[in-house]
């Protein structure tokens, strides 16, 4: 039996279908043409991405596939799979088998946001002298650099250039072509260890390097030319480098002194220095840093763990960046907007800490993971892992701790009644044996998989590497 829907309008069709979800709006689809018509409008399915998403970009979307229906069908069903965490239903797990030593860091190549058919490329460093780079869908080694003359120590990515630097123990610095392995530079720093960090600015990527003598030393990329030279500590170790999210500020600071204050320079007096004058700097007026973070949100508001300089107790203070200019100068004006005490039970100094958005704070410390405002209230803690937590990884739509347990936590981010973020703690990925391994030791991850050393007990390590299907 047939029925005769009124004939309406397409816009009142439109404006009548904008209040159903995606699941009724593909069973209206289905009742007539005239239906269908509306049901598919661009329009109804781009309020919904909008709606859902902070941020859209159709071009992650094969060119066929780019429509506002297919990116919204597809991101959701991705966000399904790595909500639930099924194994072999939802995603798939590889071994990445290939280094000889310890793996010291890894990176991703290809952009994390929100890639849903490219595949994922990850480097990884290691003691064994060696850069390698894998395909994570496929489970496979692309390339391997040649055996360096010393560990590697540190790697980090350059997506602007397309390029992975690296640092060994005895302070060279390389970049690397990512997609061949090809070795492009190399700048010797004569440092023991680095910190490293890549910023772009008026056309061209620079890299800064704080080293184990307290100096940083600027570069250009690909080249690693050297454009400046400052001394930011004397003879102590740089362990902290940071950048803000507008690249107007570098942090550097240390952690074996709780005497120096970690000081913030201005880029471009690091890209572009002035011959006549000292780098733009200011000291944050905190006791030492432990561990620092920017909030990913805001365009220079940074958090910094640090001593209460009376007891052993760690405080948290948050402070907001910005410059002052003058005719014939710029200042940095460093203002104070939050600060509270961390408590935990049987404290120690291994903390990590990361931020989501413009006021959520995420600390693991121990076995537990921890989630605060800015204003110091604690939202939540977890105590999902058996063993310490050795590294975390945020994005905005969950974060994932990997422990010495052997297991990966995966949470996921919810609002709350009263609109504050808090995490819902999701599933376990397990990483092997505890009879060939000692635990997880580093984790990253993109929008569409998740990447994770394995310590080995004979010193080879692997990568456990997690893709989700889309």
């Amino acid at each position: 039996m047939e029925c005769d829907f009124p004939t309406l309008p397409l816009d009142c069709l439109v404006c009548i279908f904008s209040y159903l979800d995606a699941e009724d709006l593909i069973t209206v689809s289905l009742v007539n043409q005239s239906w269908n018509g509306a049901a598919e409008t661009a329009w109804l399915w781009r309020q919904m991405c909008m709606h859902r998403w902070t941020f859209c970009n159709l071009s992650k979307l094969n060119p066929e596939m780019q429509t506002w229906k297919n990116y919204y069908l597809r991101r959701a069903k991705l966000e399904q799979h790595m909500t639930s965490g099924r194994a072999s239903a939802d995603y798939t797990c590889k071994t990445l088998r290939g280094h000889t030593g310890s793996v010291v860091g890894l990176v991703y190549l290809s952009d994390s946001n929100h890639q849903f058919d490219s595949k994922s490329i990850v480097c990884s460093a290691s003691s064994d002298g060696t850069i390698r780079a894998w395909s994570i869908q496929e489970g496979i080694q692309l390339w391997s650099s040649q055996v360096q003359d010393a560990p590697l120590t540190k790697i980090i990515a350059d997506q602007q250039t397309g390029l992975v630097i690296s640092t060994d123990s005895q302070g060279r610095i390389k970049a690397w072509k990512a997609q061949t392995g090809d070795e492009l530079a190399s700048f010797p720093t004569a440092s023991s260890a680095c910190t490293l960090l890549t910023y772009y600015r008026k056309d061209q990527s620079f890299l800064t390097a704080g080293t184990s003598g307290g100096a940083l030393h600027t570069l250009t990329i690909p080249a690693l030319s050297q454009v400046s030279h400052v001394r930011a500590f004397d003879t102590y170790k740089i362990d902290i480098l940071l950048l803000s999210p507008d690249k107007h500020w570098v942090i550097a600071a240390l952690r074996e002194s709780l005497d120096l204050h970690p000081k913030v320079y201005f880029t471009e007096s690091l890209s572009c220095p002035c011959e006549d004058d000292p780098p733009v700097s200011a000291s944050i007026p905190v006791n030492g840093c432990t561990v620092a973070s920017f909030f990913p949100s805001e365009a220079a508001r940074v958090m910094i763990v640090h001593s209460d300089g009376l007891s052993n107790a760690k405080n948290i203070s948050i402070f907001d960046i910005k410059s002052k200019k003058s005719k014939y100068k710029t200042e940095i004006m460093v203002e104070q907007v939050g600060s509270f005490e961390l408590l935990f039970d049987g404290w120690n100094s291994d903390i990590l800490l990361e931020a989501h958005g413009s006021g959520t704070i995420l600390i693991a410390q121990g076995k537990e993971l921890k989630l605060y405002s800015i204003a110091g209230t604690q939202i939540a803690s977890f105590q999902d892992h058996k063993e310490h937590i050795a590294a975390m990884c945020v994005d905005s739509f969950r974060v994932v701790t990997a422990a010495y347990d052997l297991s990966l936590r995966v949470f996921t981010w919810k609002k709350e009644q009263n609109k504050d973020l808090s995490l819902e703690s999701r599933y376990h990925l397990l990483g092997g044996s505890h009879m060939f391994s000692r635990g997880f030791t580093h984790v990253a991850c993109d929008y569409a998989s998740i990447v994770a050393s394995v310590a080995a007990k004979d010193g080879k390590d692997v990568l456990k590497a997690y893709s989700f299907n889309a």
